[in-house]
C-alpha cells in the first residue's frame, strides 16, 4: 500500500511546536508488565449484532500511549480528538502499523488533518447523531486502512492552535459483516419503481434521459450493521452534481475484501467521527462493483456527509483506493460513470452539463451563501483545497462525464 503524502500549507516553524508521540503494541502481555495510562474504550455504545465490528479508542494521555497495551486486531484507524473539526490544521499526523501476520512495521504514513469530508455548518447540524445532540464537536483526521493490523505508531505535530484536548487514535474492526434477510443487491435495469416498458408504478413516465440503474450491493450485502446509525432519514432538494472522491486507501485489495473496507469507513464515520451515517452515498470498488453508503434509498435525495459546504442537491459517489499516482482501473471509472449518469438521470441533469449551488460553510472554497457553479459530475477539490479524488483520477471526469452523459442518451 502506498500512500502519498500531501504538501501541508502555512505550517508554523518546526521549533515552536510540541510533538506528541505513541508507540502502541498489541499482543497480550502479563497485566504487572503494563503501564498505567487510559483504559481502551470503545466508542460504540450498546454492543450491535454478531459480526458488526467495534471502534476502540485509546487516549494519547499527556502526549504519550504507554507500550504494552492490550487491544484488538484492527484494520483501519485514524486520530480523533474533542474540539472542532479543522483543530490539527496547520500540523500533522504521521502513523505506522505492524502487521499481524508477519510482525512486519510499515514506514510513516501522513493522515489529512483538513476535515475536508463532513457535514456542513456548525455541530453537522441535521448529520449529528442523536448522542451528539448538544455534545461539544469533535474531529478526526482522514482513516487509513492498514489491513489485518496489530500494533500502531502515532505522531502528531500540533498546528499554531497547540494540541486540541481529547487526542486519541482510533482503531477500527470491520467484523465480518451482519448477516440479514434483506437483499444483497438491486439488480442493474430499470429505475426503482419502474416496470421494464418504462411505465412507472404510480402510472409516470420514466424521465427522457435516465440512464439504466447499475447493479448496487445493498447495506444488507456488505454487511452493514444498522444498529449504530441514526434510524431517520434526512433528504436534501433533487440532486443536481455528483462530486468524485476516493477514499485514501489502499488500492492493492482483491474486489472480494471491498465490502471489508466499505464496512470499516462506515464504522469510523458513525463512532469516530460522530455522524449520523457514512458520509458518501455511493462506493465503487476497482472492479466497478456499486455499493449503496448513506441508508435511505439509492434513487432517492439522502443528505449525504461528503463535500464540506456542498451536501445539498448533490450525490457523493468515492473511488475505492488512493488514485495520486496509482492510475485508477478502467473497470472503476465505469463503474463511477454508471451510477452518476443513472442518479443524476433521476431528476434530468445533463451529466456532461453544469449547475449551480450554495455554499453551506465557510471551510469551502466559497463562503457560507455564495452561489458557485460547478459541472454536473465534479471532483472534491473544485469545493475544497484538497487533493480528492486524486491526481491521477481528477483528469479522468471528462471522460466520465462524456460516458454519462453518452448512457443518458445525450
Amino acid at each position: 500500500m502506498r500512500i502519498s503524502p500531501r504538501a501541508l500549507r502555512g505550517r508554523p516553524p518546526v521549533v515552536l511546536l510540541a510533538v506528541l508521540a505513541a508507540v502502541l503494541t498489541l499482543p497480550s502481555i502479563p497485566a504487572e508488565a503494563r503501564a498505567g495510562g487510559g483504559a481502551p474504550v470503545a466508542r460504540s455504545g450498546a454492543p450491535g449484532p454478531a459480526g458488526g465490528g467495534s471502534v476502540t479508542s485509546l487516549p494519547l494521555t499527556g502526549g504519550r500511549l504507554p507500550a504494552g497495551r492490550t487491544a484488538q486486531r484492527f484494520d483501519l484507524l485514524g486520530v480523533g480528538w474533542d474540539g472542532p473539526a479543522r483543530a490539527l490544521a496547520g500540523g500533522t499526523v504521521r502513523v505506522r502499523t505492524r502487521d499481524a501476520a508477519t510482525g512486519v512495521w510499515t514506514g510513516w504514513h501522513e493522515l489529512e488533518t483538513d476535515g475536508e469530508d463532513g457535514p456542513d455548518g456548525p455541530g453537522a447540524g441535521a448529520d449529528a447523531t442523536r448522542t451528539a445532540v448538544g455534545r461539544a464537536p469533535r474531529g478526526a483526521t482522514a482513516p487509513l486502512w492498514t489491513g489485518p493490523s496489530d500494533g500502531v505508531a502515532v505522531e502528531v505535530t500540533p498546528g499554531p492552535a497547540g494540541p486540541p484536548p481529547g487526542l486519541r487514535v482510533e482503531l477500527v474492526d470491520p467484523g465480518e459483516g451482519v448477516r440479514s434477510a434483506a437483499p444483497r443487491s438491486t439488480a442493474a435495469g430499470p429505475a426503482d419503481g419502474e416496470r421494464a416498458d418504462g411505465e412507472r408504478a404510480d402510472g409516470g413516465r420514466r424521465t427522457a434521459h435516465q440512464a439504466p440503474r447499475p447493479e448496487i450491493v445493498t447495506r444488507a450485502g456488505w454487511g452493514a450493521d444498522e444498529s449504530i446509525r441514526e434510524p431517520d432519514f434526512v433528504y436534501t432538494g433533487p440532486v443536481r452534481a455528483v462530486f468524485v472522491h476516493h477514499t485514501a486507501t489502499t488500492t492493492e485489495y482483491a474486489c472480494s475484501d471491498a465490502p471489508r473496507l466499505v464496512r470499516a469507513i462506515y464504522q469510523y464515520h458513525v463512532r469516530s467521527n460522530g455522524w449520523r451515517d457514512i458520509g458518501y452515498n455511493f462506493l465503487v470498488d476497482r472492479c466497478g462493483t456499486v455499493y449503496e453508503g448513506r441508508a435511505g434509498g439509492t434513487d432517492l435525495p439522502v443528505h449525504g456527509a461528503h463535500t464540506l459546504g456542498f451536501n445539498t442537491d448533490t450525490a457523493g459517489v468515492a473511488a475505492i483506493g488512493t488514485f495520486v499516482t496509482d492510475l485508477p482501473p478502467a473497470d472503476l471509472l465505469t463503474g463511477v460513470a454508471r451510477i452518476a449518469a443513472w442518479k443524476l438521470g433521476l431528476t434530468e441533469q445533463d451529466a456532461a452539463g453544469s449547475t449551480r449551488l450554495v455554499s453551506g460553510s465557510d471551510g469551502s472554497l466559497y463562503p457560507a451563501g455564495t452561489a458557485a457553479d460547478f459541472r454536473a459530475v465534479s471532483g472534491h477539490r473544485d469545493a475544497f483545497n484538497t487533493e480528492c479524488p486524486g491526481d491521477a483520477l481528477y483528469p479522468k471526469l471528462p471522460e466520465l462525464r462524456a460516458e454519462a452523459a453518452r448512457l443518458q442518451g445525450r
